[in-house]
């Protein structure tokens, strides 16, 4: 989870178990995200145990922890994955950063330590991501127990060498052992993991490849382009927070100025706001955009 993802939870969180209450389109206007954004972040706080109440309208409110549990009002639950990843975004903060001591305080009040060993249930992400990291230290090769594989549609045992995490920690670059090439597979997909004690045996082979801001890797990069309205740059920024760097305003709109290593991320967040972009000097791109139009029409 990165920081301003943190930041906009954390405030959408104190407006909702605070004693004034606001419509969807009001908290839209005063955290300055969507509406969508908004009922997406009310589904996470459901999936992460919290009571979520319609009170009339589009009025929704927090319910309280238990009662053994510190107030909502005082401070802030994270389930074991996201605190695991949140205490990894604060110990990348520079020592001057002010929210640094402050989020580190308000985990530890929750945890009482801050540390991945104390709260973290063997089967979380967290977990997997703690096993494939000290493997990655140690040079040791995996086994990526009941993997589920988007590509074959199958589920099964993965022998790999894992070498790499993105920088999200959604995914882990692995040499895969029966296939004889470097993948990336998804912490979330995989079961269990169990570390050997095998050492690896195709170090020299092992290759990461670049990512893109939409999440796509690849080896060749091409250039593209957008002219993106105020709606359209917020959830970009909302939903792909490293866009940052590559955006700039000129003549009243935001130009989204980046390299791409596959169009498949990039065309699936325009084909849901075309009428909010335009494709800017990235012929190559406008032709994929007209392909797939075509495609998902012909079926």
């Amino acid at each position: 989870m990165d920081q301003p993802k943190v930041e906009r939870m954390l405030r959408l969180m104190k407006y909702l178990s605070g004693n004034v209450n606001y419509t969807i389109a009001e908290l839209s206007e005063k955290l300055g995200m969507s509406e969508r954004t908004i009922y997406r972040y009310l589904d996470t706080f459901k999936e992460a145990g919290f009571v979520v109440t319609k009170l009339y309208g589009n009025i929704y409110k927090l319910g309280k922890m238990p009662r053994n549990s510190v107030d909502i009002d005082k401070l802030i639950y994270f389930s074991e994955e996201e605190a695991y990843l949140v205490n990894s975004l604060i110990d990348s903060l520079v020592p001057s950063n002010a929210l640094k001591s402050n989020l580190k305080e308000k985990l530890s009040a929750i945890y009482g330590s801050t540390s991945l060993a104390g709260y973290v249930d063997r089967r979380s992400n967290a977990a997997h991501v703690e096993n494939l990291g000290n493997a990655i230290k140690e040079k040791k090769q995996v086994v990526l127990k009941q993997y589920e594989s988007s590509n074959s549609h199958s589920i099964r045992d993965r022998y790999v060498e894992p070498f790499a995490f993105t920088t999200d920690y959604i995914e882990v670059w692995c040499y895969d052992l029966e296939d004889s090439c470097n993948k990336l597979f998804k912490i979330s997909r995989i079961g269990e993991v169990e570390v050997l004690e095998q050492d690896w045996s195709a170090e020299s082979a092992h290759k990461s490849r670049s990512m893109d801001i939409f999440h796509m890797n690849g080896d060749t990069a091409h250039r593209v382009v957008l002219g993106l309205s105020m709606y359209a740059k917020n959830l970009l920024l909302e939903e792909y927070p490293l866009a940052q760097k590559d955006l700039h305003q000129k003549d009243g709109r935001w130009i989204l100025d980046t390299m791409i290593f596959n169009y498949a991320g990039v065309c699936r967040f325009y084909a849901g706001l075309a009428p909010e972009i335009e494709i800017i000097d990235s012929p190559d791109f406008q032709e994929y955009v007209r392909n797939y139009v075509i495609s998902i029409l012909q079926k």
